[in-house]
C-alpha cells in the first residue's frame, strides 16, 4: 500500500508555493494554486521551516530527502542541478555535459523538474540570454529568486 500523498501550501515571495511529501521524501513542489488546510507532518513542517530560512536568506542549501520521479536522464540532470551552489549558475550547455546529454535535452528536464526551488532549476540559464522558466510567472519568478541569490543578471 501506497503511504498517503501530504499537501502543504507555503505563502512566498514568489506566491503561495505547495510543498508534497509521499512517505519519508518530498516528491513534489511548485505553484499548483491555493489547496484548503495543511496536512500534518514532521517533514512538511521542516520543508516549510527551510523554504522560509532561504527567502530569508539564512538558509543556502536544502537539507531534505527528495525523490523526484522521472527518466535516468531527467535524474542526472536534476542531481547536477542540486549541486549548483547557491547564488551561481550554470548553462544548459554546461549541464549537458555533466549529463551526457545536449542542450535542448537539458531545457526539457529543467522543464518536468517536479520539485522546483527544491531542485533548483531556476541556477540554469542559456549561453547568451536567462532562458526560460516554467514554474510561478515564469522568467519574472526565475529573476527574483535569483536576485534573491545575489546572482547580478545581464541577461
Amino acid at each position: 500500500m501506497m503511504p498517503p500523498r501530504l499537501h502543504r501550501t507555503v505563502d512566498t515571495p514568489v506566491g503561495p508555493f505547495e510543498i508534497v511529501a509521499e512517505g519519508d521524501a518530498i516528491v513534489a513542489s511548485g505553484w499548483r494554486g491555493r489547496r484548503s488546510g495543511a496536512d500534518r507532518s514532521p517533514l512538511l513542517d521542516e520543508a516549510e521551516a527551510q523554504l522560509e530560512a532561504y527567502f530569508a536568506r539564512r538558509l543556502h542549501e536544502f537539507r531534505l530527502p527528495l525523490r523526484p520521479a522521472g527518466t535516468p536522464f531527467e535524474q542526472a540532470v536534476w542531481q547536477g542541478m542540486c549541486a549548483i551552489p547557491y547564488g551561481q549558475t550554470r548553462t544548459y550547455a554546461d549541464l549537458a555535459r555533466i549529463a551526457g546529454g545536449v542542450a535542448r535535452a537539458v531545457g526539457q528536464a529543467c522543464g518536468s523538474n517536479p520539485i522546483p526551488i527544491f531542485i533548483p532549476c531556476h541556477r540554469i540559464t542559456g549561453t547568451h540570454g536567462i532562458g526560460g522558466f516554467s514554474g510561478g510567472e515564469g522568467r519574472m519568478t526565475k529573476r527574483r529568486l535569483l536576485g534573491l541569490e545575489g546572482v547580478l543578471l545581464d541577461l
